[in-house]
């Protein structure tokens, strides 16, 4: 009785609708999406139409078939549905309302500063940066220092990418300016799966002044007192100079859209890449010697008083600490890749299967299924930090029923909704890592396990539902 499954028309999938008017099966979604669509599956197959707060998504469960969604980038769009859900998050005007006419492209062209050889350029500035912080961290552990992990991996990356991205706080209390920014950031950052599932921000406490204050943070006559910012904010600045009808505000707006999205995601990856690390030693003493090892090779010191430089190259080759960060991406990475039919069409499968789609009918794929599927990943519960190596080379074939996948690793999402900045959020992890572990001896303090907070399944990386206590010394 509780829910209904029927054909609509011909061709479109089974619906389950939930006995809720307009929420249908938000809740039971939202409380645990994995294993909803996974009983789902085993019910209905690998396609299926649900109901959820007024929109109906067709999940598309067969890893097989993501490349004939992603593949259709014309009649599936992606682009319009995430300038929306971000104007509104961020409080800035849609790009997609032709007061500013090629904005969308423009913007999306400067994402050629985070590739290539300008990438080079700005990884080289996040190494100095996190470099600085790490010697300043290192000045303060004179014996074992202990802090909360989380909390640890949040000031690092926060500040070095802050310092990157945007430039350096000339003030005294630079530090402190970024610190203030840092927690009301972490204020917005809580109740950002509020504003993603569409909540009115007016209902979510003092979530509308603390976005207030933040965005007042990147207008203008701030950002100029700013020094060393990176090329790709410049060039932003630059177009958003030449769109008369985006007021001061808004153009602050989209900096501080910008600044999320640059950590965000990064924050929590980083957090559980190290979590990992501490809680099985092997994985910690291989990866460490394979640093040592580079560090060795270039004839580079380690310690706090020492600049080491890594090319991208060198860092590509730390085949165990990729797989390691890769193995973590794995399994806390819950992000649902969305699309959405711009017109009635009939979308062919492998295997003549048909799927009827209406305009206005999202598509999703969720590879979290696909991450934790036992075919694929063998105990994918259990971290393995060498699962993506094979004879002592990146390991990139995995198979599912025999077959070889296509996509077996999807932390990014996929096609049109790509992350543009996964190069340099890779990269930034691993020079984190690297500092880390090549200057502290690093160990965990408390025994408890930390899980997984499924309060943002689908949105991305998830947190941890508590923090943990970790401790650091300088290496002898």
């Amino acid at each position: 009785i509780f829910f209904s499954v029927f054909n609509r028309k011909t061709g479109e999938p089974p619906l389950i609708n939930g006995w809720i008017p307009y929420l249908g099966k938000a809740l039971i979604f939202r409380k645990d999406a994995f294993k909803f669509l996974l009983d789902q599956q085993k019910k209905l197959g690998d396609i299926f139409t649900v109901h959820i707060a007024g929109r109906y998504i067709t999940f598309i469960m067969d890893p097989f078939q993501y490349v004939y969604v992603i593949r259709n980038s014309k009649q599936l769009e992606f682009h319009e549905f995430a300038d929306k859900m971000a104007s509104k998050t961020f409080d800035y005007p849609a790009l997609s309302n032709g007061k500013f006419p090629d904005l969308k492209e423009n913007l999306h062209r400067i994402y050629q500063y985070l590739q290539g050889k300008p990438l080079d350029i700005i990884s080289d500035h996040m190494m100095k940066n996190l470099q600085d912080i790490f010697e300043w961290k290192c000045s303060q552990a004179t014996d074992w220092e202990t802090e909360k992990m989380y909390k640890f991996c949040c000031s690092v990356m926060f500040e070095a990418s802050f310092v990157t991205l945007y430039g350096r706080v000339p003030a005294a209390d630079g530090h402190k300016v970024i610190s203030e920014i840092r927690d009301k950031f972490i204020k917005f950052d809580a109740s950002f799966p509020y504003l993603a599932a569409n909540i009115p921000i007016e209902l979510l406490g003092a979530t509308k002044k603390v976005r207030k204050e933040l965005i007042h943070h990147f207008l203008l006559p701030n950002m100029t007192k700013w020094l060393g910012g990176s090329k790709v904010v410049q060039a932003r600045q630059d177009i958003f100079e030449k769109y008369e009808l985006l007021g001061d505000y808004d153009k602050a707006a989209h900096h501080f859209a910008f600044l999320w999205a640059s950590v965000g995601n990064t924050i929590p990856a980083t957090f559980w890449a190290m979590y990992y690390l501490l809680r099985h030693p092997e994985a910690l003493a291989t990866v460490r010697d394979e640093i040592d090892h580079l560090l060795q090779s270039t004839g580079q010191q380690r310690g706090p008083t020492y600049n080491i430089h890594l090319t991208r190259e060198q860092l590509d080759n730390l085949v165990y600490l990729e797989s390691a960060l890769n193995e973590s991406l794995r399994m806390c990475s819950s992000s649902m890749n969305i699309r959405i039919s711009q017109e009635d069409f009939v979308l062919k499968l492998e295997g003549n299967q048909e799927v009827s789609l209406r305009k206005g009918d999202w598509i999703a794929l969720y590879p979290q299924t696909l991450h934790m599927d036992p075919e694929v990943y063998e105990d994918p519960k259990e971290y393995k930090f060498d699962r993506y190596i094979e004879n002592g080379k990146k390991k990139t074939t995995f198979y599912k029923a025999g077959r070889k996948l296509k996509y077996f690793l999807m932390p990014f999402g996929s096609g049109i909704s790509m992350c543009p900045g996964r190069f340099l959020a890779m990269n930034e992890m691993k020079m984190f890592l690297f500092l880390l572990l090549s200057h502290f001896d690093v160990e965990l303090v408390e025994k408890k396990a930390v899980r997984l907070d499924n309060s943002r399944m689908g949105l991305g990386i998830l947190l941890p539902d508590v923090d943990i206590a970790f401790r650091y010394k300088l290496r002898s």
